[in-house]
Order: C-alpha cells, then sequence, then structure tokens
C-alpha cells in the first residue's frame, strides 16, 4: 500500500487528492494537509472586494467531504518537509510518512519587499478571501469620501489577471455609482507594456487592454516599479528598456490595491538548492517530478518556470487555473504509473484558458499552450464571457463540493475547443 500526500487544497492539491482516490481505490492511502480548513475559490476574489461575492459564498469546509471520500485530512499546515527520509513535520507537532508527495502549497506573498506595502501597512489585497473581504470594508469608506486609485501589479509579480480585472471592474463599479467622475484611476505594472501579462501577451492582448484603458479613462504607468507607499501616495519609477530610471513619478492614491511578487512557502523554501530556486519555489522536470527528489512532484504556483524573455524589471510567468489542472493530471498519472510499475513519462500540456470579468465586458483567452512559441491563440470579448465565468465559478465549486474531478461536460469542453490536459 502506497501512502500519497497532497500538501495545499486548492485548484491544485484538492483535485489532485480526488482524482487519486477515484483511480487508486481503497487499497492505498491518501492524505491532505492544508493550512486553512476549508477551501476557496480564488478568482472570485476580486468580486468580494467589491461586494459582488460574499466570502461564504466561494468557500466550503473539506473536513466533511473529505472524510467521504477517506482521505485523510490535517488543517495545521506543514512545518518542514524531509524530503531525503520521506517525512513530513506537520505543525501541531506531528510527524507523517509518505511514499509519494505532491507539492501543491501555492505562494507565499512577499508584501515585505517595499516599505508601506501590503494590507496591514498601506495598500489593500485581492490575494486571499480574507483580504479580499477586508478590501471590500475598506472599498465602502471609500465610497463615501473617494479620490485618486491606483491599481496594479508590483516588481516581481507573475499574477497579473487580478489586477487587469479589478482595476477595470473597479471604474465599472464607480460608473455605476456615479462617482467616477470623482475619482482618477492609474495602473501601475511591471511588464514591459500594457497587457503582456507575463507571458509576452496573448495574441493582442497589448492593443485590447490599452483600448480598454482609454475609452475607460485609465492612465497607465508600465515598466515601472514601486519605491514604498504611505497612506496617500504611491511612489514610482518608470524604467526605459535599458532598465534605466527614465521618470520619478508620485501618485496621490486614496485608495490602492497592488498584486505582490510571490515566493516559495516556507516548508518549500527549507529543501534549499537544487530542490528549489533563489525565490524558494520547487523546480521540476516535464513530468512534474522534483529535480532533487524522485518521489516528489510539485504543480501550480510553487513550482519555478523561467521568465518569457528578456524585461528591464522582474516580471515571473502566471500559473493559470487551466494549466495548473494540466499539471495536476500528469503528476497523478506519473504517481498511478510508478505504482503499477509502468513508466511514468506522461507530461502537462500547459495549456491555457482564461476567463476575465472587465466590469462592462470580459475577456475570454485560449493559449495552447500557455508559453510561447504558441500552436495557436484564441482571443474573444463580449458580455457573454462573464455569464460564462460566473458559470464556471459555480460548476466548479459544485464539483469540488462533490468530490468530483471530470465530467461529461469537462470532457466535451475540451474537444470542443481542442485543448489537452497531456501531451
Amino acid at each position: 500500500m502506497a501512502h500519497i500526500i497532497i500538501i495545499g487544497a486548492s485548484t491544485g492539491g484538492l483535485p489532485a487528492a480526488y482524482e487519486l482516490r477515484s483511480r487508486l481505490g481503497s487499497q492505498h492511502q491518501i492524505t491532505v494537509v492544508s493550512n486553512t480548513p476549508n477551501f476557496h475559490f480564488v478568482p472570485s476574489n476580486p468580486w468580494v472586494a467589491l461586494g459582488w461575492r460574499k466570502p461564504a459564498d466561494i468557500q466550503f469546509a473539506l473536513a466533511p467531504v473529505l472524510a467521504t471520500k477517506k482521505i485523510g485530512f490535517y488543517d495545521c499546515g506543514v512545518n518542514r518537509i524531509y524530503a531525503t527520509r520521506n517525512q513530513l513535520d506537520l505543525s501541531d507537532g506531528s510527524t507523517l510518512d509518505y511514499d509519494y508527495l505532491i507539492v501543491a502549497t501555492g505562494a507565499a506573498l512577499d508584501f515585505e519587499a517595499i516599505p508601506g506595502f501590503g494590507p496591514a501597512r498601506y495598500s489593500h489585497s485581492v490575494c486571499t478571501v480574507d483580504h479580499a473581504e477586508t478590501t471590500y470594508k475598506n472599498w465602502q469608506t471609500f465610497l463615501a469620501d473617494p479620490g485618486p486609485v491606483v491599481i496594479g501589479a508590483v516588481q516581481g509579480a507573475s499574477c497579473f489577471g487580478p489586477a487587469y480585472e479589478y482595476v477595470m471592474m473597479v471604474n465599472h463599479a464607480l460608473r455605476k455609482a456615479g462617482l467616477r467622475d470623482k475619482v482618477p484611476m492609474t495602473f501601475v505594472t511591471s511588464e514591459p507594456y500594457i497587457g503582456h501579462l507575463g507571458l509576452g501577451g496573448v495574441g493582442d492582448s497589448k492593443a485590447l487592454f490599452e483600448s480598454e484603458f482609454r475609452a475607460n479613462d485609465i492612465d497607465w504607468l508600465d515598466n515601472s516599479r514601486i519605491i514604498n507607499l504611505s497612506t496617500d501616495k504611491v511612489m514610482v519609477e518608470q524604467l526605459d528598456q535599458q532598465a534605466k530610471i527614465q521618470r520619478r513619478v508620485t501618485l496621490p492614491s486614496k485608495f490602492t490595491m497592488l498584486i505582490p511578487a510571490f515566493r516559495g512557502v516556507a516548508c518549500v523554501a527549507a529543501l534549499g538548492a537544487p530542490a528549489v530556486n533563489s525565490r524558494g519555489f520547487l523546480r521540476v522536470d516535464a513530468c512534474q517530478r522534483s529535480l532533487a527528489f524522485s518521489n516528489v512532484f510539485g504543480v501550480g504556483v510553487c513550482i519555478d518556470i523561467p521568465a518569457v524573455n528578456g524585461t528591464a524589471l522582474p516580471v515571473g510567468v502566471p500559473k493559470t487555473g487551466f494549466m495548473i489542472e494540466t499539471m495536476t493530471k500528469a503528476a497523478v498519472n506519473n504517481i498511478i504509473a510508478e505504482i503499477a510499475s509502468q513508466p511514468a513519462s506522461y507530461e502537462a500540456s500547459w495549456n491555457a484558458v482564461c476567463l476575465a470579468d472587465i466590469g462592462h465586458t470580459g475577456a475570454a483567452f485560449i493559449a495552447v499552450p500557455q508559453i510561447p512559441p504558441r500552436n495557436r491563440v484564441w482571443v474573444k470579448k463580449g458580455r457573454w464571457v462573464r455569464s460564462i465565468k460566473i458559470l464556471f465559478e459555480k460548476y466548479f465549486l459544485f464539483c469540488m463540493r462533490r468530490g468530483i474531478t471530470t465530467t461529461k461536460i469537462d470532457r466535451v469542453l475540451l474537444r470542443f475547443f481542442g485543448l489537452e490536459k497531456l501531451k
């Protein structure tokens, strides 16, 4: 009997646990270790931050559903991974031994890198459901006395989508409230150009977002780094393509939301080189297997992916939802193959599907694969995208609450769009 432990219970870890249980049966032990008792649907955080969702709408308790699937569960988190002896030291003082480990921890938020940055200081966040809930409370206060807004992503960030969504949703909310004329808006990003997205663009995403910003009176500073934040100001340096300072700008701001850079969570970063890179992200091969430990696999935001092309400022590569699903599929297939003494050579396709709510409309992106050069790119804009995003939120939560990994709907849609999870 093999014992497989998954660290993390979000959009990578939870589906991995369900699929392993479904395909391996009861003769093998599956355990999930999380640092929270609840699952929450991260893509909906920007909606929570504007009061368009309540936290209860996008989360549920993990223990009951995992118990019905006969999957062990600990919500105390991991203190240390002892990979050389296949053991976890949990934060409650207990230990767990494993035969295979899937690391799906997500990342730590590096607010400390910039003075005055983060929800404990002078900016807001949509990175967690708790942050989003606090941001909504501050948003309500802001509406009573509106003023300049700064939204964007700092140097080293990799998750640009929520920043674009949030700035456009804030614009839409202010227009509906009749307050947009009182709120100058500036988007600040480390990307070399608007719509780069950490991917060198997807289709003509540059023109798409520049057009939306112009049409909605949103100024922007690209190729820019945040120097510090205070109660009512954001200090920014904009660079040229040779990384020389072009100008320094002090932006007034009564409401600031900036996506931070990520780093590896403590238990993963502590593995050290060569298992992790300098930022503490797990280094994996094409099969999602750790480069240092053959029975350890990594999926999602916790893994190292080299940056796309050269940029003047650090710009990370996003790990998007469907891309993470493909990583999970490969890791699960390889573990099952090894248990059966078969070749474990499954590779994730790293294809991407993204649905963005941009306030008055939506934008859909398909990239095959996500990282260029690509075989295919498909970009469409319309209100129908927002409707599809809402339906997907409800569908995904429905499946996760019931321990379902794949349905006929999945198979039909993937076939229709010509998408594969594995190479």
